[in-house]
């Protein structure tokens, strides 16, 4: 009988501030895959998520580079960058917002359904705006699971999909000390 394959969707940006609010600085991303995948095959990890602006802050930027990286190098991941996009704020300051990760997310998702390479999609995101995503995707006879963290996650997001996991009862296995 042929393993489960499963494919990995992270929201970088809400995982980056869930893990932020929980005042963690590091974690173990091939734990976290390991956790998630369980004993089935794992056939992709997408992160996504948006470098900062290096007249900002230049060193966090040769951070995140030196992260990006890293997270290139484990096996199976794929790193989709997208725009952060800097736009003035009422005050006068300026602020950021990342754009076309949630589009990114949703094409490979659906791209990775309509071409059978995936039998569970996992997505690791609070975001509703997901929700009709994975009411899509289980429509083409896919499951979905939804790893979250507890104070970031969406109620309906996490009842739309076939599973979900806590990342609060994960953290002591993924963060690193």
């Amino acid at each position: 009988m042929q393993k489960e394959r499963v494919a990995i969707f992270i929201d970088g940006s809400n995982l980056y501030h869930s893990l932020k609010n929980l005042k963690i600085k590091e974690m173990d991303f091939q734990k976290l895959v390991k956790l998630l995948v369980k004993e089935r095959l794992l056939t992709n990890v997408f992160y996504y998520n948006a470098p900062l602006d290096i007249s900002v802050d230049e060193k966090k930027y040769w951070e995140m580079q030196r992260f990006f990286e890293m997270l290139k190098k484990l096996p199976g991941f794929n790193v989709i960058l997208c725009k952060r996009k800097k736009y003035k704020k009422e005050d006068g300051k300026f602020g950021f917002v990342m754009k076309g990760d949630d589009v990114y997310l949703a094409i490979d998702m659906v791209s990775g359904a309509y071409e059978n390479l995936y039998d569970t999609a996992i997505i690791v995101s609070g975001d509703e705006d997901f929700v009709p995503l994975i009411k899509r995707i289980q429509k083409l006879g896919k499951k979905v699971e939804n790893a979250y963290f507890t104070k970031s996650s969406s109620n309906a997001l996490k009842n739309s999909a076939d599973a979900s996991i806590s990342l609060n009862e994960l953290i002591s296995k993924i963060k690193i000390r």
